[in-house]
């Protein structure tokens, strides 16, 4: 008779192949060993070869690998079921039919859970083809790590190992009318009875693969069926965990990806009464666990969209998504220390939502004010030997914009200096002066425009042109881009010593400021006059 097997991984099948095969080869392959291994493989109901990959697989190691077939159920969750029912090993563990594992994955995990009496184990995951996979909770080892705590509300598969005799203790089952989102009540619920949950992101243990098709069932299910799945899953949640700041911190998962997601770009198209129920859905849901904490926790973008919803402002919502979505992220308001997003709604007496709602807490935004700033104009200004570029830039800010907060200035060119974005200084960095005849002009589109006639030193350098704002109690370096604005041409000046100057655009869009002198001699010039020298001064001797 053969002993107990150490894991036991569940394998719902439904017409995944060619991605199946590698699956397979995956688990039969495992460092762990076949006498250590069981796998249980539910085919359900597939309609393409992976019935018969499978069988294939249990021929070949029949000591090993089993198979059920059985009827179509619409989802993942009845295999799985299905497979709790006949598994024998003392952990369990769950795998989507086109994924795979890393070799030695299960070996680590159970080694993990036996030395530290875990009864969840997670390993890294990472994504292939495309596939987005979270990566905040694999930075290192954790043997102990809490669901309140943690990045873990933000990684709620099932693709992990579970201690088998916590799954039967407390009867867990996958919810079989969820066709998307089935394995959060469960892995939610093992994670709340858990005495210990451990982390393990040593080695890449998961490969999720996204299909060439996007056939993934999380791919295809519209917005209705996802805002049933997620009540379903915030109301099961509740029923876990009391009111509080634990609750919260699960919670803020589905507010800030489930519930979000459903209000993007693709919530456009869709006809008004559909949009009305979505709003309607996501307000009983915001009514009943959207507490002031979790509200400010979450990034403005997400937290006024959630908060037009909740409000049933579905014009304002589709005016804001469209906005962002040709416009980029709206302007900040600035007004004593304090910023505020002006999107759609803000201060709108009719709606009624809380300045608070639309107030920048504690969220660094250098992508926001990158993209609200670029160069509207650039052009030399000669006066004598003297020569400027006068430039005229646009800020995503408005309020109470001067010249304490924000300002011009030409500075080196430090790699760290020019991100994708705006860059976040560390504080008590000092600030480079602001640039001569710097100027507030005036508020264009809800932003602000500035000028300013930077002076060009008549010595060799290179420096791009930035822009200091203060918001909300930090300071932004943003990089001026040129949005693809024609430079002027380069301008000798300068007499006794002959200059040139140059406004380019650097390979990242930047605006960089050159200057240098018109004629300089090259290395090899040098050299060679270096070489002559001697000839020279023995000629002069003679």
């Amino acid at each position: 008779m053969r002993a107990t097997p150490d894991v036991t991984v569940v394998v719902a099948v439904y017409n995944t192949m060619p991605y199946l095969t590698e699956c397979l080869n995956s688990l039969v392959g495992q460092s762990i060993g076949l006498d250590r291994l069981e796998v249980v493989a539910v085919d359900d109901g597939s309609t393409d070869d992976s019935g018969a990959e499978l069988d294939r697989f249990a021929k070949e190691y029949p000591d090993t690998v089993r198979v059920i077939h059985q009827q179509n159920s619409g989802g993942p969750a009845a295999p799985s079921n299905r497979a709790l029912e006949v598994a024998t090993g003392r952990f369990v563990y769950f795998i989507g039919s086109d994924d795979y594992l890393g070799e030695e994955a299960l070996e680590r995990m159970v080694a993990c859970a036996d030395e530290h009496g875990s009864d969840v184990v997670i390993g890294k995951m990472v994504g292939t083809n495309g596939r987005y996979v979270r990566q905040a909770m694999y930075k290192k080892n954790d043997p102990d790590v809490s669901l309140y705590g943690s990045d873990l509300p933000f990684a709620l598969a099932n693709t992990k190992l579970f201690r088998r005799e916590l799954v039967e203790q407390h009867k867990l089952r996958f919810p079989e009318d969820l066709p998307v989102g089935s394995d959060q009540p469960f892995t939610i619920e093992a994670c709340v009875r858990a005495e210990r949950i451990s982390v393990l992101g040593d080695y890449t243990y998961y490969y999720a693969v996204k299909r060439g098709d996007a056939s993934n069932i999380t791919y295809r299910a519209d917005h209705l069926a996802r805002l049933h799945c997620t009540t379903r899953i915030m109301r099961h949640t509740a029923g876990l965990i009391e009111a509080g700041p634990k609750r919260d911190a699960v919670l803020k998962r589905h507010f800030t990806w489930e519930l979000a997601k459903l209000i993007q770009d693709d919530f456009l198209p869709l006809d008004p009464v559909t949009q009305r129920e979505l709003c309607a859905g996501i307000a009983e849901l915001a009514d009943d666990y959207l507490t002031d904490e979790l509200r400010d926790s979450l990034d403005v973008k997400r937290r006024v969209r959630i908060l037009l919803a909740q409000r049933g402002a579905v014009a304002e919502l589709i005016k804001a998504i469209g906005d962002e979505a040709e416009h980029g992220a709206p302007p900040f308001l600035l007004e004593a220390g304090r910023a505020f997003a002006a999107y759609p709604g803000l201060r709108d007496p009719a709606l009624q939502l809380p300045d608070r709602g639309y107030e920048l807490v504690g969220e660094a935004v250098p992508g926001r004010l990158a993209n609200g700033t670029r160069l509207i104009s650039a052009n030399w200004d000669q006066n004598g030997d003297s020569l400027s570029l006068a430039v005229v830039v646009r800020i995503g800010l408005s309020g109470q914009t001067d010249s304490a907060v924000v300002r011009l200035a030409r500075t080196a060119m430090p790699k760290s200096a020019d991100k994708a974005a705006a860059r976040k200084l560390p504080a008590g960095e000092r600030l480079p002066d602001p640039v001569g005849e710097f100027t507030r002009v005036a508020e264009s589109d809800g932003g602000t425009v500035l000028t300013a006639r930077i002076p060009l030193p008549a010595v060799k350098a290179k420096g791009g042109v930035r822009v200091y704002v203060d918001v909300a109690g930090s300071t932004y370096e943003i990089p001026v881009r040129t949005r693809g604005l024609p430079m002027p041409l380069a301008r000798r000046w300068g007499d006794a010593v002959p200059y040139r100057a140059s406004a380019n655009v650097n390979p990242k869009g930047r605006l960089v400021i050159t200057t240098a002198p018109l004629w300089e001699p090259t290395p090899s010039f040098r050299a060679r006059v270096r070489s002559l020298l001697p000839r020279f001064k023995r000629k002069v001797i003679r």
